[in-house]
């Protein structure tokens, strides 16, 4: 009699355990339907662009180093910084005096050569005349382009010596700038690929493009292989730009690429047809994706806009186990009869 008691006492318990199992799986698939019910995910959109990053300083179009061409006295000085000038105009002048009368006296010499010596003789003196004359020259600094006075540091009454350098002229009708484009990057290359510059000096874009580059390559002191690329800043450009600043840039390869992205999570499949469906109306809406990483796919059709909010259609903690358990079984059956190979992939988990 007490062993039946037992007996009923143990199917009993059984069957009360098997209900509290049945109650806690049909609450834990309601909370977790619930939860999935609650979560939404935010279309995104994303901007690829196929850039060569650079860095360096720009350059003046031209640039002139005032000079002294020999030695002398600074009897004028015809400008101050931030004058613009033309071609050939007189920025300093030296004593020339010396240089004066050595050339009249000459200029008289040769009269008289010319009336009663030779052709020969005649013919050295038009020579010796071109010297003279070049000397004179050599007494001014002359700017050898339209410019602006960058800087001068220069007085009258100052004595100069050859090669003496008292300022610079500058043209800035255009900038330029040298940069180091890598040996892989080099093919990527082409006249006229429009660069976006950023400067510390100023807030926004500025825009230039590519001049060209040399056939030959340098090894920089770090060892790498490189090719000097010549990029140019065409007039107007901000005033606040100055040559020598720095920048960082971007050489455009191909236009910007925008395309929307959402976590797969939100996407569900009916067949071989993806779906998603809109918060706002709770409509299925078919769209093509594929992979974009681990989380993210890549909307590439359906009447989707960044900014829609749309409702999860998987959970991603389950994903996550789905995940593990396809992997143990996959190790498992390695285990037995296969050996890994280096290389092997497939899509990101998801299916899309």
């Amino acid at each position: 009699m007490k062993r039946k008691q037992k007996i009923k006492i143990a199917v009993f318990s059984m069957a009360g355990l098997a209900a509290v199992i049945v109650v806690l799986f049909a609450a834990r698939s309601f909370l977790a339907e619930d939860d999935i019910s609650n979560v939404t995910y935010r279309v995104r959109q994303e901007k690829y662009e196929n850039v060569i990053d650079v860095a360096g300083v720009v350059s003046a179009a031209q640039e002139q180093t005032l000079q002294a061409l020999s030695d002398g006295t600074v009897v004028g000085v015809f400008v101050k910084q931030g004058d613009h000038v033309k071609k050939g105009d007189i920025i300093i002048q030296l004593d020339d005096t010396t240089q004066q009368y050595n050339l009249a006296k000459h200029d008289y010499e040769m009269e008289t050569t010319r009336i009663s010596g030779s052709k020969k003789e005649l013919a050295l003196k038009e020579t010796e005349r071109l010297s003279l004359v070049q000397k004179i020259a050599e007494r001014k600094v002359m700017a050898t382009f339209d410019g602006i006075i960058a800087d001068i540091d220069v007085a009258v009454g100052d004595s100069l010596e050859a090669k003496d350098s008292v300022g610079t002229l500058v043209d800035v009708s255009y900038l330029l700038a040298d940069v180091e484009i890598a040996e892989t990057d080099v093919s990527k290359l082409s006249v006229g690929q429009t660069v976006e510059f950023t400067f510390p000096a100023h807030s926004g874009l500025i825009t230039g493009y590519v001049v060209g580059w040399p056939a030959i390559g340098e090894v920089t002191s770090r060892g790498a292989t490189v090719v000097n690329a010549k990029l140019r800043i065409d007039s107007p450009y901000p005033e606040e730009i100055l040559p020598n600043f720095s920048f960082s840039g971007k050489i455009k390869i191909s236009p910007d690429e925008n395309f929307l992205i959402v976590e797969k999570y939100a996407v569900a499949r009916d067949g071989k047809e993806a779906y998603v469906v809109k918060k706002s109306s709770d409509e299925k809406i078919k769209v093509t994706v594929r992979p974009y990483d681990v989380e993210y796919v890549r909307i590439e059709s359906g009447d989707i806009k960044a900014g829609d909010i749309l409702k999860a259609q998987s959970s991603a903690e389950k994903s996550g186990q789905q995940r593990g358990m396809n992997m143990k079984n996959k190790n498992s059956k390695n285990n037995t009869n296969t050996k890994n190979s280096p290389g092997a992939g497939g899509p990101p988990p998801g299916g899309f």
